[in-house]
C-alpha cells in the first residue's frame, strides 16, 4: 500500500470538505482533479478494505459540489488517514 498516495488523497479530501462549505467551487474542483489523480495511484493496494473504500471515494468525487459531498469526503479522508497510519504499525 503506498501511504504516501493514501495520505495525498486523504489531505485533497478534507481539502475539497473546507472548500465546498466555504462556498469556493473553483478550489473543490482543482482539489478534486488532484484527488482523483491521487485516488488512480492508489488503486494498486492489496487491501481488501482499502479498495472498497477507494470504490466509495471514487463515486463520491462525481457528485455534485454539496454538503453531502462534503461530509463524505471528511468521512473517507479520516478513515483513509486512520487505514494509512495503522499501516506503519504492522
Amino acid at each position: 500500500m503506498d501511504k504516501v498516495a493514501l495520505l495525498s488523497l486523504s489531505n485533497d479530501l478534507k481539502r475539497i470538505t473546507t472548500s465546498i462549505q466555504r462556498g469556493s467551487k473553483e478550489n473543490a474542483d482543482r482539489f478534486n482533479k488532484e484527488a482523483v489523480r491521487w485516488l488512480n495511484e492508489s488503486k494498486s493496494a492489496k487491501d481488501i478494505y482499502i479498495k472498497k473504500l477507494l470504490v466509495k471515494v471514487e463515486e463520491t468525487l462525481k457528485l455534485e459540489n454539496d454538503l453531502r459531498k462534503a461530509e463524505d469526503c471528511l468521512m473517507y479522508s479520516v478513515l483513509l488517514q486512520n487505514r494509512a497510519l495503522s499501516g506503519e504499525k504492522n
